[in-house]
């Protein structure tokens, strides 16, 4: 386990996490820890093992051993909606939106608000309420739309990409998990993400970054962990000051490749 050089307590913990796919080991006794109001980059090349991570932590994937603790007690992520019970919401590179829903109908799907009825504990879907709470967080997230009853379909790339940064920072109780938030955006939709993530600390939810951009890394994050080949190979604060360190690790091929022999 990495050394906690930080102040805060750690909110997610993952100790010794290893994870098979026939032949082939995608995560070797993988362990870091996220600790509370953070943004943790998440860096390797393809093939690292990050997205097999990052589906553990979700409730797609089962890890073969290891540890997850959230909160200091162990958990084993059973389902995504066990996950999301959890705290922890997870937004994939294919954002996960509805195309012919407003931004209301996807910040509520699945957890649609309803008022009593006639069928009693089901009642009715209470669209004034869902309404009401979807212009407050997209007010106070600052997301900027031109229409919020328009489909989700006819918005931007990166007006898409707010709303599902906004979801899952609206409903992430503990962590956000962002997947390459910011490809395929352009300079002003990106610094709209970026302001995103900045603001998920500001919220009290810690945040793990899936980017292959380390200038944003650079710009959002505390921290970066390195995976290569399903192993941690090491970690950095970001700055440009640890760029061509950060490369090195990635790409391998270093001082890290030694220890490791």
């Amino acid at each position: 386990m990495p050394d906690s050089n930080g102040s805060s307590a750690p909110v997610l913990e993952v100790a010794n996490l290893r994870k098979q796919f026939g032949a082939t080991t995608a995560l070797r006794d993988v362990s870091l820890e996220l600790r509370e109001n953070e943004v943790l980059a998440l860096l390797g090349d393809n093939g690292a093992g990050k997205s097999t991570l990052i589906k553990i932590l979700s409730g797609v994937e089962t890890p073969d051993a290891g540890e997850i603790r959230i909160g200091g007690e162990e958990v084993r992520i059973g389902s995504p909606q066990h996950a999301r019970e959890l705290g922890i919401e997870t937004v994939y590179q294919d954002l996960a939106l509805f195309d012919n829903a407003p931004a209301v109908g996807n910040f509520f799907a699945g957890r649609e608000r309803t008022r009593p009825g006639w069928l009693g504990p089901f009642g009715f879907v209470d669209d004034r309420s869902m309404r009401k709470e979807t212009d407050e967080l997209i007010d106070r997230l600052q997301v900027k739309l031109p229409d919020r009853d328009a489909d989700i379909g006819l918005l931007s790339g990166g007006q898409r990409q707010a709303v599902a940064c906004a979801r899952a920072i609206a409903f992430g109780k503990r962590i956000v998990i962002l997947d390459e938030p910011t490809s395929a955006l352009g300079a002003r939709e990106s610094a709209n993400v970026l302001r995103l993530i900045r603001d998920a600390a500001e919220q009290g939810v810690a945040t793990i970054l899936i980017s292959h951009n380390l200038e944003h890394v650079i710009e959002v994050a505390d921290r970066a962990v390195v995976l290569r080949q399903g192993r941690y190979v090491g970690e950095e604060q970001p700055s440009k000051d640890t760029h061509e360190r950060l490369v090195s690790m990635i790409v391998g091929g270093g001082e890290d490749d030694e220890q490791e022999g």
